[in-house]
């Protein structure tokens, strides 16, 4: 019982890392359930048996890749904005170019845009944890604002512009986000004409 268990989990491991690979590496549209039983050695009744449908298979490994995303994301301490953009930057680096792939598809698949609005979700909600400390003291109103700027600062886009657009290093990108947040959290007064 014990070996068929293992077998049936590295099988199902094999499975998701084989469709994780297609789905980065292909529109979603071109991704089909023969290539990735080829991929992970198995019969294609085997991936429908485990999974059900691509759709199933695409919203099972979302769930997994997101599971491993959050731990990594999840161990900064609340509060520690110098930690937060480290880890944030090293989130991006490792799986960045991945996500990417993925929002520029949600506008036309369905399921990608179901994975990518969850990803938003967990972004904000990080957002609002991480750095709820150095906000509390701001009147609801004003912090709402920063909350927003602060999304904006860290979005995976920010560090695209930063890093694939404009050529900067991983320790630029991180010094740019790091001071971005450093200036969103502490504030500053608008200039007035």
């Amino acid at each position: 019982m014990v070996a068929r268990a293992k077998a049936a989990e590295a099988t199902w491991g094999k499975i998701l890392e084989s469709a994780r690979g297609l789905f980065a590496e292909l529109p979603y549209d071109q991704v089909s359930l023969d290539a990735v039983a080829v991929r992970a050695g198995v019969t294609v009744q085997t991936v429908l048996r485990r999974f059900g449908s691509k759709e199933a298979l695409l919203a099972a490994v979302a769930e997994w890749r997101s599971a491993r995303m959050r731990a990594e994301r999840d161990v900064t301490e609340v509060g520690d904005l110098d930690g937060a953009i480290a880890n944030l930057v090293e989130d991006y680096e490792r799986w960045g170019n991945e996500v990417l792939h993925f929002l520029a598809q949600e506008d036309r698949i369905p399921a990608v845009r179901e994975v990518t609005q969850r990803g938003r979700a967990y972004h904000h909600a990080w957002v609002r944890r991480v750095f709820a400390p150095q906000l509390r003291r701001l009147a609801p109103e004003q912090r709402e604002r920063r909350i927003v700027q602060l999304i904006a600062a860290t979005d995976l886009y920010t560090w695209k512009i930063l890093r694939r657009d404009l050529d900067l290093g991983r320790d630029e990108v991180e010094e740019a986000l790091r001071d971005l947040a450093d200036r969103i959290v502490r504030g500053s007064p608008r200039a007035r004409a």
